[in-house]
């Protein structure tokens, strides 16, 4: 049949159908005509279906729309992060349980969504009393700890939860577990050094040493420290490593532990001897005397050794008796028997303290008579044999039976028992100290100010001031670094102080150090 269209080629009327395929081709030069079946598609979103692609689905070759793709990947994402943190399947389901009620089903994509999980994994661990630190959570899902912090709280905010308090004693068994440094020690060992650990953490936290500061390099100093009373060797750095924490944080805690731990050795009778550089010397007795004395019901302050815990039978009856290795001097002995009685025909027996009552300063110079190998004597080679096996024997005696786990600080403690307990020592906490001492140094300052000021609009009358001593206002200068080179008499602070003085601004304000506030209200607001 004839079209009315004219043909391309010889334009002419003369367009037919073939009768083969269809298309249209002229009868007279037999050319095929140019979009002869072409088909319109009109309409909308929900239009007729396309040549190639659907309408709707995510791309070609899916029969998936884009909400169950977005769904599917978010899943799997959780999934990959599920498996990365080492959760159960109980645990996952729980957290995507959170993501669902979050996000209204709508779960997500990109790095918010992420951030999301990982926020949800800590709170469900944190729920549970599992201790999963937020830097190895924010490692994993590759982001910061702040980063992450802000969407726990988002989290919690939105869903209206009430978060258990960080668990520090779980996160140190936690830690030694499944550290790499401690897979190879025994499972004997472990439990005491856990015993051990917990008894220090939780003397930290009577001391303060966790207020408002992270936990886990306080867990890698505690590690370190009862690796090395317990003889393993652990490097801190390594720990800290394990731990994701900074090296610089856990040496200060670990700095911390040792001069806390120094302060309870000065309330014995050699504890002037102790310094943090020989303090591990000394460690066994010193948490001997902690442990003892937190197990005191009664706080009377009596002065006997019977306060301090130690074996005294063992350790005088041992040490001074004429049938051991260890010997007196004539001289000592007449100089030691105002303190006590020696018979030299038997061995020095020793029936209970109210007995044999010996004081402070005796023991201090016995102490160090032994430390100096004064009571040591040379013999024979037997002798000497004898002496390098009770030499093993008090080496055993340190590192083992010093330690008996028996207080209750040992095992997990509310912080009310905690504070309750006396373990040798009671301090403020840093900032409170740190805050008392910038107190006193801004006295100082305005004292000085003052002093300068006075000095400057009556130079005639200077003398008349109370004099300052140099030697204070030299450390008040000082700051934070040591000025070796040279020394500057005034620094920022003490003009400012000067300027809010001449502004008749009070001391009291001053002192609370309130510099940029003060200024505003008195000085800029003219």
């Amino acid at each position: 049949m004839e079209n009315s269209r004219s043909c391309k080629n010889c334009q002419k009327r003369t367009i037919g159908s073939d009768d083969t395929t269809g298309n249209a081709v002229c009868l007279s030069c037999g050319v095929l005509q140019d979009y002869d079946n072409y088909d319109a598609q009109i309409g909308g979103i929900s239009g007729p279906t396309g040549t190639q692609v659907r309408t709707g689905t995510a791309g070609t070759g899916t029969v998936y729309n884009y909400n169950e793709t977005k769904i599917y990947n978010a899943q799997k994402e959780i999934e990959d992060l599920m498996y990365q943190l080492g959760f159960s399947s109980s645990k996952s389901s729980e957290v995507k349980d959170m993501v669902v009620k979050v996000t209204n089903g709508e779960y997500g994509q990109g790095r918010w969504f992420t951030v999301l999980v990982g926020a949800c994994a800590c709170i469900v661990m944190r729920i549970d009393g599992k201790p999963l630190a937020i830097v190895t959570v924010a490692n994993i899902v590759c982001c910061d700890i702040y980063e992450l912090g802000r969407m726990v709280y988002r989290v919690v905010d939105f869903l209206d939860l009430k978060l258990p308090e960080f668990d520090i004693v779980d996160s140190f068994e936690h830690s030694i577990r499944n550290a790499p440094s401690f897979s190879e020690v025994s499972e004997d060992l472990i439990g005491r050094m856990l015993k051990q650990g917990v008894f220090l953490v939780q003397c930290l936290v009577k001391w303060y040493v966790t207020t408002g500061r992270r936990p886990l390099p306080v867990v890698a100093a505690v590690l370190v420290f009862v690796a090395q009373l317990n003889q393993v060797d652990v490097v801190i750095e390594d720990v800290a490593n394990e731990l994701q924490v900074a090296v610089v944080t856990c040496r200060l805690r670990y700095k911390e532990l040792l001069e806390r731990l120094v302060k309870v050795a000065r309330g014995l009778p050699w504890g002037e001897d102790v310094t943090v550089k020989n303090i591990m010397k000394h460690a066994t007795f010193v948490i001997q005397y902690m442990e003892l004395k937190s197990m005191l019901k009664n706080r009377n302050k009596n002065k006997n050794f019977e306060d301090v815990g130690f074996d005294l039978d063992y350790l005088i009856d041992d040490c001074l008796s004429n049938g051991n290795d260890y010997a007196l001097d004539a001289d000592d002995t007449v100089n030691d028997s105002q303190y006590f009685q020696i018979d030299h025909s038997t061995r020095l027996s020793i029936e209970g303290p109210n007995r044999f009552q010996i004081s402070q300063e005796c023991l201090a110079m016995i102490y160090s008579k032994m430390k100096n190998g004064m009571y040591v004597q040379e013999s024979t080679n037997s002798r000497d044999n004898s002496i390098r096996k009770r030499k093993r024997r008090y080496g055993m005696l340190s590192y083992t039976d010093w330690w008996k786990g028996e207080s209750e600080m040992s095992k997990k403690l509310l912080v009310k028992q905690i504070v309750e307990k006396d373990v040798g020592l009671s301090v403020m906490p840093p900032s409170f100290d740190s805050g008392c001492l910038a107190y006193e140094r801004r006295k100082e300052k305005i004292k000085a100010a003052k002093y300068r000021i006075h000095k400057t609009m009556y130079p005639s009358d200077a003398s008349s001031i109370d004099t300052i001593d140099v030697g204070s206002l030299e450390h008040v200068n000082a700051g934070k670094r040591r000025r070796k080179k040279m020394k500057f008499d005034v620094d920022w602070e003490d003009f400012i102080i000067e300027t809010l003085l001449l502004h008749q601004v009070e001391e009291v304000e001053i002192e609370k150090g309130y510099y940029k506030t003060l200024m505003d209200l008195h000085v800029f607001n003219y």
